[in-house]
């Protein structure tokens, strides 16, 4: 790099001086060793915000490129997957094409000399067939030992090879016609080096090839996802990218026994279907002219929540998110045939409202066993008929058990009866008074606090009330299936809470699970203002805090640490003070107090136990207190009766202000290594996989 600055600083006439004397130093490869050949690398072309940048492969997808190129394979159109499967490289068009989104595609090179741009200090590759020209003259001159080699690019721009340490690339300023000098006198020289080793590339070291588990994310609100205005697919790159360095740091043993690969994470995009409906141009029609920007932000971001409560176009938002999950799972098991992993769904913001919609409104098969949609339907009324028995001889009705079979009357149908269909059956009005009174009471405790009998499924779609509410005010849809059973699902920065409260389900049964994904995840920044929680629905009359997620380091950030002993100092002195204030009063009124003489250990006892018997000392309990206790609460079956809401720790800075940080707090999922461990740390323990090492406060 020393002789790269030397070179790029030297002026047009101390080159010319350095061209008449001979070479400071002898070449690298001198003729005794002779010359070898360039070990080439392929890199691709991402232009970002209208710049232009050359990306180099992971160090075993060009491996894999030059081996097809080795082959002659570039002759014909060979297609060599790269990135993990998600893009795929036309090898004879030089061509970098996604496979499961859309996107521009990219220019690919086999690269093997380069020379310095001009804004970013970057380089940049030659085009292959300049490439072997000065490969050529390089070759020449190494066995001949013949430097000061001068070449022209196809741009006429000169190159000089001074000797393998010192090769320089001349820009010109001006046209050489016009002042009649030529290229060597103008520009600034710019550096040219030969191979990628010289040129300080970060070559990544490629992903895993086995693939354990698949995540679908579905994005929130407008088409930017985060505080750089990046799309759904940067953002994901991002989540991916924090969960390779996270499995390296914190699943090392399983990786080095080869137990894991990696988790896949594929983004799915609803934003730009829903504005590809002819909206908005109708928007555009009746939007004020003023505050133009203003009014095009709101039009392309905040409107869609209100896109998604209006019947029309909640069918296309649903529609795109179901549809496009299921395209996706069917090219991923095309892609990867020896797939055995399980599926699971992340939801960001508004996203995560239609996943728990959509979930709300699958349809689960009763039993687990592969029957055919026809045989689980049949065992799912047959189940039904089986309950109506059951309920018949419990009220001493037996006899009117055929009449029920014979009417194909499951436990939902009855419970939708009125006396006019009874009568029609045929049933006395006795029997008929006593079946009205059951399903009358039933009705009644299932809309109470505690369901009457909950059948053994929690995801039992008959007609029990208890789950008929968490679907309770949601838009007139018809909400589509997805082609597989989710295993988690987890909410980023998640409305949850709030919209369910709007719709008027004022609590969540404690019974109740999603009917085809047994895991729930509620994970939220403490200052995000889209985020709500979920559990005070489940369990309203207990105050508790929600879950602290680790540090990824493996401990609390030090400021959280030190608010957290502060608080817990003042508590053990006011403590202390009542103690005293109580040990003085009743000196003076002489008046025998009970647990006076254990005063400052109640007190102690009280600050350690959390703010059950001192209300005035709830809010400035510290988590960990809480924490101890946690596992203690049951918050119903929605997550398989573990934990639920999971809250981030702030950075230090963000504590400074809250508002400040907001929106931020909205935005930070992308990139938050704790909530990328989070969610490793769930998949693989479906696995019977754990973490190294278990942090410190996790469930």
């Amino acid at each position: 790099s020393t002789s790269s600055t030397s070179s790029t600083s030297m002026s047009a006439a101390e080159q010319q001086q350095d061209q008449a004397r001979a070479p400071p130093e002898p070449p690298e490869a001198d003729p005794a060793h002779g010359y070898e050949a360039v070990a080439p690398h392929w890199f691709y072309r991402r232009v970002a915000e209208g710049r232009e940048r050359w990306v180099p492969f992971s160090a075993q997808d060009s491996e894999r490129l030059e081996e097809a190129h080795g082959s002659g394979k570039d002759r014909e159109d060979v297609v060599v997957p790269t990135s993990g499967g998600r893009y795929d490289v036309h090898l004879k068009e030089r061509q970098r094409v996604a496979v499961y989104w859309e996107e521009e595609v990219s220019e690919v090179r086999r690269c093997t000399w380069f020379y310095k741009g001009d804004k970013d200090n970057k380089y940049i590759p030659y085009s292959e067939a300049f490439s072997e020209e000065l490969e050529e003259a390089y070759m020449i001159a190494v066995t001949l030992d013949e430097w000061k080699k001068k070449l022209e690019s196809p741009s006429r721009e000169i190159i000089i090879l001074h000797n393998p340490k010192l090769m320089v690339h001349y820009h010109p300023v001006a046209t050489s016609d016009d002042w009649g000098s030529t290229p060597t006198e103008q520009g600034r020289p710019r550096t040219v080096k030969r191979g990628v080793e010289n040129i300080a590339a970060e070559i990544p070291n490629g992903e895993p090839l086995q693939i354990d588990h698949l995540v679908f994310v579905v994005h929130g609100i407008g088409p930017a996802c985060d505080i750089r205005f990046r799309s759904i697919v940067q953002c994901v790159n991002d989540f991916r990218n924090v969960s390779l360095s996270m499995l390296q740091a914190h699943f090392k043993k399983a990786q080095e026994q080869q137990q894991i690969g990696r988790v896949e994470f594929l983004p799915v995009n609803w934003h730009s279907s829903l504005h590809s409906t002819g909206v908005d141009v109708d928007l555009e029609r009746i939007t004020l002219p003023s505050i133009n920007r203003l009014r095009h932000f709101i039009n392309d971001t905040i409107l869609d929540v209100f896109f998604y409560n209006s019947s029309t176009y909640c069918q296309t938002i649903v529609d795109t998110v179901a549809s496009e999950m299921n395209r996706l799972y069917q090219l991923f098991l095309q892609r990867n045939p020896l797939f055995k992993g399980g599926v699971s769904i992340a939801g960001h913001s508004l996203g995560s409202l239609i996943l728990f919609d959509l979930l709300t409104n699958q349809k689960a098969a009763p039993e687990e066993d592969e029957h055919s949609e026809e045989g689980s339907r049949t065992t799912s009324s047959n189940r039904g008929m089986e309950e109506v028995k059951d309920i018949l001889e419990k009220l001493e009705l037996s006899e009117y058990g055929d009449v029920f079979e014979k009417e194909k009357m499951d436990r939902q149908a009855l419970f939708l009866c009125t006396e006019k269909n009874l009568k029609e059956m045929g049933i006395p009005l006795g029997p008929r008074m006593k079946i009205l009174h059951y399903i009358s009471s039933k009705t009644e405790t299932q809309h109470g606090a505690e369901p009457g009998s909950p059948p053994q499924h929690g995801t039992d779609d008959g007609g029990n009330c208890q789950y008929r509410d968490v679907g309770l005010g949601q838009v007139s849809a018809n909400y589509p299936q997805l082609n597989y059973k989710p295993t988690i699902f987890f909410a980023f920065g998640s409305p949850i809470g709030m919209f369910l409260t709007v719709r008027g389900v004022k609590r969540i049964n404690p019974n109740y699970s999603l009917p085809t994904c047994k895991g729930f995840f509620n994970i939220f920044h403490p200052f995000d203002p889209v985020a709500y929680r979920i559990e005070p629905m489940i369990v309203p009359d207990l105050e508790f805090e929600p879950m602290l997620l680790p540090h990824h380091k493996g401990r609390k950030r030090m400021h959280l640490e030190l608010k957290e002993g502060l608080t817990r100092m003042s508590v053990d002195l006011k403590n202390n003070l009542l103690g005293s204030l109580r040990v003085a009063w009743q000196s003076f009124t002489r008046a025998p107090l009970p647990a006076v003489e254990a005063a400052s250990t109640d007190a102690e006892a009280e600050a350690e136990a959390g703010a059950e018997k001192q209300p005035e000392t709830k809010a400035e309990e510290p988590p960990a207190a809480v924490k101890e206790e946690a596992p203690l609460i049951n918050v119903g079956r929605l997550n398989g009766g573990n934990r639920i809401d999971y809250v981030l720790q702030e950075k230090p800075i963000e504590s400074f202000n809250e508002y400040l940080f907001a929106l931020q707090g909205h935005l930070c999922y992308w990139e938050s290594e704790d909530t990328v461990l989070l969610v490793l740390k769930e998949i693989y323990q479906t696995q019977g996989i754990t973490l190294d090492q278990p942090l410190p406060g996790s469930q």
